[in-house]
Parts: C-alpha cells; structure tokens; sequence
C-alpha cells in the first residue's frame, strides 16, 4: 500500500505541473552569476560541489544508519513493523520521518541539477526513479526491508553509472538502451535476493 500511495502522488504531483507549466514546454533560466548556479557549477580543488554535497550526505547517512538508535530502528521497522511494534518502538513515527527525509533529499537533488544547466525543466529527471531504485537494490539494500548499506548503494550507483556510460560509448547502441540495462539489472538482482531469501530459510 505505502508503494502505491506514493505512485499515485508522484503522477498526481507530476500532472499538476505540466498542467502549471504548459505540459512541460516552460523552461525556467538560472541566472548564470547568481549564487544558485555557482552551486551547481562551481568546485573546491577539482571537485563539483554536486559531488561534495552527495559525498557529504553519504557519509551522514552512513553514520546515521550505524551510529544511531533511529538507524536500528529503521532497520528494525523494515525488517517487520509488527515485530517492531511489538518492541515498543515508533514504527508510525519511523516511517513519516523516512518519507520527508527521502522527499527532502529528493528536492535537493532536483534543485542542484537546476543549478548545474543552469535552468529549471519540468520533464527532466522523469523515469530517473526506475534508476534510483535499481541502484539501491544493486547496492544490497532488500526490496522486502531489514537490510541494506549507504556504502552498498554507493558502490550500485557508481556500477549502473559505469554501465550506463558503457552503453553510451558504443555508438552502435542507442541510449534508450539505458533503462533496458536497469531494468534487467533490477530483475536479476530482485531473483537472487528472493533465491537467497529462500536459502536462508530452509537452511
């Protein structure tokens, strides 16, 4: 159910901005000299400040994962919310706060692509959940919650990046070729955690 809610508000919240923005025909412009665009676009020894940004809030979410109590909870809750209810532990409250978390960083990363092309589209970025998702789970992180690592989701985005620019070099591919790769990725990885789940169970 929480799955299908969130669908259906990001193609609800999806619809009411090509409907605000003449189906996605306006662009808006980001001043190149403002201090918007020199986040996007500007560097610190080398290093984009996008890239410093995601680092930064890698290692945050490493050590908030675990370091902290809201870490094992959360791995708790995903693991089994009646189980973690049970314990006494905030499953309802967990799980709001992993949404706005996940809404906010979501924004962010919206807002620094704004300011890296230095304009404001409102049809970019759509289909980058397909990739979003593979790159989680490729990283080790299961579909069916209790497990899963930054460091791991780090290592599935950097894999499905490489592979993504693979298939760009070669000029026989087309690059729609792309969500092909994710998307298989995706099933293969989703077959074996189901195998290794199974495993587990029976040994």
């Amino acid at each position: 159910a929480p799955f299908i809610v969130t669908l259906a508000s990001l193609l609800a919240a999806r619809g009411m901005l090509l409907a605000f923005t003449d189906e996605g025909a306006t662009t808006y412009l980001v001043p190149k000299d403002s201090a918007f665009a020199e986040l996007g676009q500007g560097s610190v020894w080398g290093f984009g400040y996008p890239i410093l940004i995601a680092l930064a809030l890698f290692g945050a979410g490493g050590l908030l994962l675990q370091r902290t109590s809201f870490g094992q909870t959360l791995f708790a809750v995903g693991g089994s919310s009646d189980a973690a209810t049970l314990m006494g532990l905030p499953v309802a409250r967990t799980k709001i706060l992993v949404y706005t978390l996940s809404g906010l960083l979501a924004g962010l990363a919206g807002a620094l692509n704004a300011a890296r092309l230095s304009s404001g589209v409102t049809i970019v970025g759509v289909g980058m959940e397909l990739d979003a998702i593979s790159a989680v789970v490729i990283g080790g992180t299961l579909l069916i919650g209790g497990a899963g690592s930054i460091s791991g989701t780090l290592w599935g985005v950097l894999l499905l990046a490489v592979i993504q620019n693979l298939i760009n070099q070669i000029g026989s591919l087309n690059s729609s070729y792309q969500s092909v790769v994710s998307g298989g990725f995706l099933i293969v990885v989703v077959v074996a955690q189901r195998y290794l789940a199974r495993s587990r169970r029976t040994t």
